[in-house]
């Protein structure tokens, strides 16, 4: 299997570098593994006090691999679209069954980076859309560079942002979740540390984060893990509470017609046909 995240160890940090620039780092059944694999390795290394998220190329993470979403939903048509099990045994999966497993390996993802023991530090400096905004929110600390776009582009093609709903809105202020997941408008570093989605907007965002890396380092490997359960008890709370509702009500909307509509006009670069104006 290709290698889409890089895992390497300078001193006390673990670094995850997101590394599949060709689709915008999207969530991939492989970027979703890889990154899992990687916070463990970096969880059972001794040496290791923080993680650096990072990403190489201009986009951070564009969210959902939208051209598997397309396929899947279109794969068995017989699917039961309100949420019914997979076919018989030795068939195929459901469409639906299909992405709900993906969405409860996204919600298995973000549920590892809170509970890790690891403070992890997002070092952004470029864009992030979607899937990739509860990314970022996971983070414990969330460093982006002057250039970073941020969008909740979701209802633009018939979804919505369930699973990173588990991540973002106990970062985010009621009034800004209400705006960004409703207009799908972009915002900048600026805006995104106003409202709660990162913690520093950075002109350098590497000397940003090696900042934050060297006082990390001066925290004793216990200090940190019990220091970061306090700040992160109410959010797993939450998982625990609604991830497996919003993973049903996921897998829901993706294999909906609507949610066709918009991945296929995502993909053929048109407007949706309920787009106004």
């Amino acid at each position: 299997m290709d290698r889409v995240v890089e895992y390497s160890v300078d001193g006390h940090v673990a670094r995850l570098t997101l590394n599949s620039p060709h689709n915008r780092n999207a969530l991939s059944a492989a970027l979703v593994g890889q990154l899992h694999q990687g916070l463990r390795d970096a969880a059972d290394d001794p040496s290791v006090r923080a993680v650096v998220l990072g990403h190489t190329g201009n986009t951070f993470c564009a969210g959902a691999d939208l051209s598997a979403g397309s396929q899947a939903t279109s794969s068995d048509p017989r699917g039961d679209r309100e949420g019914g099990a997979a076919g018989p045994s030795g068939s195929p999966p459901s469409a639906y069954e299909a992405t709900a497993q993906r969405s409860r390996e996204m919600a298995a993802l973000l549920r590892a980076i809170v509970e890790s023991p690891r403070p992890v530090i997002a070092a952004v400096d470029g864009h992030v859309r979607a899937g990739g905004m509860g990314l970022v929110a996971a983070c414990d600390i969330a460093v982006a560079g002057s250039q970073s776009t941020f969008a909740l582009t979701e209802a633009r093609i018939g979804v919505a942002p369930a699973i990173i709903s588990l991540t973002l809105l106990p970062k985010l202020s009621a009034r800004a979740a209400a705006r960004y997941y409703l207009t799908g408008e972009k915002f900048d570093a600026a805006v995104a540390a106003e409202i709660g989605l990162i913690t520093v907007a950075a002109d350098d965002v590497e000397a940003a984060v090696a900042s934050l890396v060297a006082d990390i380092g001066r925290g004793s490997p216990q200090g940190l893990a019990a220091s970061k359960a306090l700040t992160t008890a109410a959010i797993l709370e939450g998982f625990d509470r609604d991830a497996e509702r919003l993973g049903a009500e996921s897998a829901r909307l993706f294999v909906s017609d609507e949610a066709r509509e918009g991945m296929l006009s995502f993909l053929e670069k048109r407007p949706p046909r309920w787009a106004a104006g």
